[in-house]
């Protein structure tokens, strides 16, 4: 059995099998994208809920794994040469996720990286966005009297879901025909807007086509409706 004791997190989230994969997340849309990925895959894992509402990721625990204070994080026990591996951001660990499965990324280099630049889009750009979007319609900056900041995200996140409608034209998935860590990155974002964010109708997602049937799609794999819920909340 692998001792993870020299990684202070399992303190605080200790261990029940630490042959596996060991989560530390949230279900919100960055932290279902390992979730899914983890689901996809079939690769082994163990989920530790980090709550925000208890300030979890503020601990020094999780500080000792991921300085960034951001879910998700993972530990794998069986990294490269067989070594314990911490790792976060979310791109990073699909891909790490991907090239250790040998799934949902090509091995075709150019489609290889075509998958990572649409990963990168989603991580600079749909993302961050998206979640501004978030703060200024339905949490604390929805107060501000200055309608500019929403007006800026919210045309921003217009622009993107464009050019994610014009991508998906003719494909079934960003890629083409097959599922990749490119849209395990980019439905869960598209859910939160129409969702708990509750700005849909404010970014015309309705008339998105495209968008909409591929994302239907996304979450109808059974391993994306499991990662809606994990880790559960309680």
């Amino acid at each position: 059995m692998t001792d993870l004791s020299m990684f202070p997190i399992t303190a605080k989230w200790p261990a029940k099998n630490p042959d596996v994969i060991q989560l530390y997340s949230l279900p919100t849309p960055n932290g279902i994208k390992v979730s899914a990925m983890l689901e996809e895959t079939g690769l082994a894992y163990e989920p530790h809920l980090v709550d925000f509402g208890s300030n979890d990721q503020m601990s020094p625990a999780f500080l000792s794994l991921n300085p960034n204070n951001k879910i998700p994080a993972i530990l794998d026990p069986n990294g490269p040469d067989g070594k314990p591996l911490g790792l976060w951001e979310s791109g990073a660990i699909l891909i790490y996720l991907a090239e250790k499965s040998g799934q949902f990324l090509s091995k075709d280099p150019a489609g290889k990286y075509e998958t990572i630049q649409w990963l990168m889009w989603q991580m600079g750009g749909f993302g961050p966005m998206s979640g501004q979007l978030g703060f200024f319609h339905k949490f604390a900056g929805r107060e501000y009297e200055d309608r500019r900041p929403f007006e800026r995200y919210r045309d921003e996140v217009k622009r993107l879901l464009n050019v994610l409608d014009q991508r998906l034209e003719g494909r079934d998935f960003i890629m083409g025909g097959d599922y990749t860590i490119a849209d395990i990155a980019s439905w869960p974002w598209v859910r939160t807007i129409s969702g708990f964010y509750e700005a849909g109708e404010h970014v015309d997602l309705d008339s998105r086509k495209n968008v909409l049937r591929w994302y239907e799609a996304c979450l109808a794999r059974p391993a994306s409706e499991k990662a809606t819920n994990i880790p559960a909340r309680g």
